[in-house]
């Protein structure tokens, strides 16, 4: 009995032993087992998906666009750990070992905090990652600074189909699902951008834009309108909102939206082809056709990544005057090229190409006295924007946190207009003579910035630079019979400025940072009239120097809770413009911005659960710039007055659980604007355009996986409600627009390389009016609208290799 004790005691101990040694050594076992893989070449977050499914470990990852980037083949007998690193290399992602069991994949260049943790990979399309945990990089603040720290409001959107925006869609699309974004709607080419409220006029003329629009680090423009960049191909876009006049400067008194390409990958070649055809309830058949491609030059050294696209949105109004149905057809093409050489040691140069072109067949709008989706002119008012960019980045990186960045960027861009100018038909000139008021816009902007930051694991970070610009930006005017319209006068602006500026964020308490800095800027603009004007009552040059301080602080309340506050100014430069009447112009002042703003951050750690962020915010917006224009239709640039802005906005994001979503945003807003021009309106009209006071979107999302191999089946539905704006301040604008709500279905399959989606908007066909000016020679008729684009359908597929 004794020795059968002993034996079984013996037997005890042994599988304690051997049951500590595994829970000990068991991850350590697993990272170093070799097993047989089989991947075949694909996109990333699918070879990691299968990695991690057929090793049994968990590989984790926050990073957006990984269904974007080619993945190569992996075969052989390999530890997950080997097999991984082969997948990646090449990439421009890495891996971390968190334990044997679980990886972490992040951007190469993207420093790492110790003091993060990791979660559950996400395992819907990336979309706006606002309550996305704190391993999101917010990259716009030119720091790497993790989303739960940074000081101020901030939404980033991911894959634009994902949120039930076209994938065809440009900003003017995001707005429709991103409350904090508003726009006009002359039309893709001629929309302006506004930020959280922060809008002048429905009109493009003289004045800075009031948001400023980057391509990485290369500013896309400097006044007027947005050029209406497609948005395929790229990792997501950042909507920061503003004044940001310490990092970005002037220009950016809403704020800046930042569209991030996709790189090109130095390890694998691959590519895609996306295409799609949309239908439209009484209209017009729309398309489109895109395609990406990934080549490597020297393996892991040099790589390009080349995208073009050609798109057609189909008409939907009918011009009875000219006797065209579906008059109003737009067509798109365009593409970029990028190249990357990492020649080692921490070095990056980045050269890089755009080229897009609009044409419009005719304006947006119609006209209710007629119909819904018709209207009556005596010519066609075609249009057409084009744009050109070029830019050169070389970046250092250091092991230490500290990285170097000088960028060059040339911008250029150009467009004509056409507008019916005819004068409306009297018993004394029953058929008036056609007339046509015509415009061409040429621009070029230089920029070149230079800069250095450094992060710290303790949250500590801190970035320096210069900024030198360039701009020019002239207009040619005609008006008159259709074919021999007489030129009259325009004006060309130039603008230099040199900026330099410096942020810097220290942790002063474990959960306590706060942030300072400011820009010092040097400009000056010049004026100059197409021609000798008959009263020369114009300033011809003007100079300005200021500083724009930010102070902002970020308060830890708790892991994945924080609150923030920041208060900044901004401003915009002068310059000179067309005064009202035919043959004078006139100069306007600069405007300048001052906002505080409150808020709470809160983020999702894991596959389930809520993230929110909210703000309110206060703006003091004085010597409003303002492009107008006069009762004969034609514009002018003044300063109006000044206003005051007060916003809440908010998005909750919930997963209640695997694979259900639900987002709503909102944005609402009180403004006031005071000056002679606004007091000639009625009371109810006197608040900045464009901007309802209340603005909501909602979306609803399921997926699912089925079958064996793995795809992927998802439904959604999103809905908006937008509130009544005002086309403008000043009795002439006293028109109500917006008060619409609209619907939208979506469903998709995937499996590995191959996506098929179904997307349904405005399901309701309903009535609205976006924008109550397609023609400003129409204004005194009062019955110009905008209206929304008919119940559509558009199905789309896309092809990965």
């Amino acid at each position: 009995m004794t020795n059968g004790s002993s034996r079984r005691g013996t037997s005890r101990r042994a599988r304690l032993a051997v049951l500590l040694t595994l829970l000990i050594a068991g991850p350590a076992i697993v990272h170093a087992q070799k097993l047989d893989f089989a991947i075949p070449a694909g996109t990333l977050d699918t070879a990691l998906t299968r990695i991690g499914r057929d090793a049994g470990v968990d590989v984790v990852s926050t990073e957006a666009g990984l269904s974007h980037v080619p993945s190569r083949s992996i075969g052989g007998r390999l530890t997950p750990r080997a097999a991984l690193e082969a997948l990646l290399k090449g990439t421009g992602y890495r891996l971390i070992a968190l334990d044997g069991r679980s990886f972490r994949v992040v951007r190469a260049a993207s420093p790492t905090p110790a003091s993060e943790r990791p979660r559950p990979a996400r395992h819907d399309p990336p979309r706006d990652h606002s309550g996305e945990g704190q391993d999101i990089i917010v990259t716009a603040s030119k720091q790497s600074v993790p989303l739960l720290r940074y000081p101020g409001s901030l939404t980033v959107i991911g894959d634009a189909p994902a949120s039930g925006a076209s994938a065809t869609s440009d900003l003017a699309g995001a707005a429709r699902v991103t409350p904090v974004l508003q726009n006009t709607e002359f039309g893709p080419g001629r929309d302006k951008i506004f930020i959280r409220g922060i809008a002048d006029s429905s009109f493009n003329g003289s004045a800075q834009s009031t948001a400023s629009v980057y391509l990485g680090d290369v500013q896309l423009s400097y006044s007027g309108a947005d050029p209406s960049i497609r948005l395929y191909d790229m990792q997501d876009v950042e909507v920061m909102e503003g004044p940001q006049g310490t990092l970005y400067g002037s220009g950016s008194i809403g704020g800046i939206v930042r569209l991030t390409p996709i790189a090109p990958a130095l390890g694998m070649a691959g590519g895609s082809v996306t295409a799609g055809v949309t239908a439209t309830h009484h209209a017009e058949t729309g398309g489109d056709i895109a395609g990406v491609l990934n080549l490597p030059i020297v393996r892991d050294v040099a790589g390009v990544r080349a995208v073009a696209y050609r798109t057609r949105d189909g008409g939907y109004i009918d011009d009875l005057g000219t006797g065209r149905s579906d008059a109003n057809r737009i067509d798109t093409v365009g593409g970029r090229l990028a190249g990357r050489v990492e020649p080692g040691g921490g070095w990056r140069i980045d050269l890089s190409g755009l080229y897009q072109r609009i044409d419009a067949d005719d304006a947006q709008y119609a006209d209710r006295d007629i119909g819904r989706l018709a209207r009556r002119s005596a010519v066609a008012q075609p249009y057409d924007n084009e744009v050109l960019l070029g830019s050169a980045a070389v970046a250092k990186h250091w092991d230490s946190g500290l990285e170097l960045l000088s960028v060059v960027g040339l911008t250029s861009s150009h467009g004509h207009n056409v507008f019916d100018a005819t004068a409306a038909a009297t018993a004394a000139m029953p058929r008036p003579v056609a007339m046509i008021y015509a415009t061409t816009e040429a621009k070029l902007l230089l920029s070149q910035e230079t800069r250095l930051s450094r992060t710290l694991a303790n949250g500590t970070s801190w970035v320096v630079g210069y900024t030198l610009l360039r701009n020019s930006d002239a207009e040619n005017r005609a008006l008159g019979a259709v074919a021999s319209p007489a030129e009259i006068i325009g004006v060309t602006n130039v603008t230099k400025s040199l900026s330099l500026f410096a942020e810097g964020t220290a942790r002063l308490l474990p959960a306590f940072s706060l942030t300072l800095g400011a820009r010092a800027t040097f400009a000056r603009t010049d004026g100059e009239p197409s021609f000798r004007p008959r009263v020369s009552d114009y300033v011809e040059g003007r100079s300005t120097r200021r500083v724009d301080p930010t102070v902002a602080f970020s308060w830890q309340l708790a892991s994945t809770l924080s609150a923030f506050g920041r208060a900044q100014t901004g401003y915009r430069t002068g310059g000179l413009a067309v005064a009202k009447g035919v043959g004078r112009v006139a100069d306007f002042q600069s405007d300048s911005i001052k906002v505080g703003e409150l808020g709470l951050r809160r983020l999702r750690r894991g596959e389930t659960g809520l993230s929110l962020t909210t703000a309110v915010s206060y703006a003091r917006w004085n010597a409003i710039q303002a492009d107008l224009v006069n009762r004969r239709g034609l514009p002018y640039t003044d300063n109006i007055g000044d206003a005051r802005v007060e916003a809440f906005e908010g998005i909750v994001d919930w997963v209640p659980l695997r694979g259900l979503r639900g987002i709503v945003s909102f944005l609402q807003t009180h403004n006031t604007t005071n000056g002679a021009l606004s007091d000639s309106s009625s009371p109810a009209h006197r608040r900045l355009p464009d901007t309802p006071p209340f603005a909501v979107t909602g979306d609803l999302s399921y997926h699912w996986r089925v079958g064996s191999r793995g795809a992927t089946l998802l439904v959604g539905a999103s809905a908006q409600r937008v509130g009544r704006s005002v086309l403008g301040t000043g009795d002439l604008f006293d028109l109500d627009q917006g008060r619409y709500s609209t619907l939208g279905l979506r469903g998709g399959w995937s499996r590995g390389r191959y996506d098929l989606s179904l997307t349904a908007e405005n399901i309701t066909n309903a009535r609205g009016n976006l924008f109550a000016s397609g023609n400003p020679f129409e204004l005194t008729t009062r019955s110009i609208i905008t209206p929304l684009r008919p119940f559509n359908v558009r199905l789309g597929a896309k092809v990965n290799w």
